[in-house]
Order: structure tokens, then C-alpha cells, then sequence
């Protein structure tokens, strides 16, 4: 037991457990994403391609969580040296910050186009895919397509958070 390290003792107010892998492990809020992942890697790929791979099943599986309009920001470990991307998306060229704080003061608004910014991630998921990856980039967007096209069992808590999210947005845009 180095460094005072049990794997059968779990001291965190958790139902998960510690879980080995020798050839490597995905982890991910949603079974089906984490499955594309190792999938990627059982092809060849790395980590990085399991994270892409993964992170696109995402925008699928669970859009309410993850969607392909957001920010990506990685840290990579490779070569014995570390690599860091800031992939958050700027805002429009066109927005102008006064007009925006003459018409909503000094808070942002939750809804419309005034908080949108332009999407970082494809471009963190391509950046990403070219410098680190092995798979070609459009193998990793496979997965995430069968289950756009023939469809998934939607886990319990997205079909909640689908329902809430309905129910907020219907009550917001009347």
C-alpha cells in the first residue's frame, strides 16, 4: 500500500469505485460515449482520439450538457511535455459592449443572441485530432453519427434534464 493508498477502502461519499485498466480506460457521464472512446482506442488511437470521440458522442447523447456551440480547454501530457489549448470562443465581431450594457445593464442576459458567443470546440476537436491524434478525424465522429441516425436509449437523468429544460424554455419564449 504506497503513499497510504487502498483500493478496496473508498473514503468519499461516493457509489462509484476504483476501477484498473491495463490497456487504457474512458470515462464519461454517459456509458455509450465512454464505450465510443475505448472503441477508438481498440482501433489504434490514443487518448486523445478516445476524448474526441467521447466528447462528440456528447453532443448527441446528452446535448443538454454538451453541446457543439461550447468552449474546450485541454491540458496534454505527451513526449515529457505539456501541452495546454484555450479553445473558448470569442465573441462576434460584430457585438459592440456598450450597446449591450445600455440595453441590459450590467448583467448579461440568460437567453438570446446578445450572450452567444462562436463555438470553440470544433475547432479544439480539429486542433486536437491533427497534433496529437493517430484515427482520422472524421472516424471519430462515427459513433456520435449512429446514434444521431438509428437512435439511443436515453438515460434517465437526460430524459429528466430534457423534460426540465422543456418545460423552462416553453415558459421563457411564450
Amino acid at each position: 500500500m504506497a503513499f497510504g493508498f487502498d483500493s478496496i477502502r473508498y473514503s468519499y461519499p461516493s457509489r462509484r469505485r476504483v476501477v484498473f485498466g491495463k490497456k487504457g480506460m474512458v470515462c464519461s457521464s454517459q456509458p455509450l460515449a465512454a464505450q465510443a472512446g475505448l472503441d477508438m482506442i481498440k482501433k489504434g488511437g490514443n487518448a486523445i482520439d478516445a476524448a474526441i470521440a467521447a466528447a462528440v458522442c456528447l453532443t448527441v447523447l446528452e446535448p443538454n450538457s454538451c453541446g457543439i456551440g461550447g468552449d474546450a480547454f485541454a491540458l496534454v501530457w505527451t513526449g515529457g511535455k505539456l501541452y495546454g489549448l484555450n479553445s473558448s470562443g470569442p465573441a462576434p465581431m460584430g457585438i459592440d459592449a456598450d450597446e449591450i450594457r445600455s440595453r441590459y445593464g450590467k448583467r448579461m442576459p440568460e437567453y438570446g443572441w446578445a450572450p452567444v458567443t462562436v463555438p470553440g470546440i470544433p475547432s479544439a476537436w480539429a486542433n486536437l485530432s491533427k497534433r496529437f491524434g493517430k484515427l482520422k478525424f472524421e472516424e471519430l465522429f462515427e459513433p456520435a453519427i449512429e446514434y444521431a441516425k438509428n437512435g439511443y436509449p436515453a438515460a434517465p437523468v437526460t430524459s429528466l434534464l430534457w423534460d426540465r429544460c422543456c418545460s423552462r424554455y416553453k415558459n421563457e419564449f411564450k
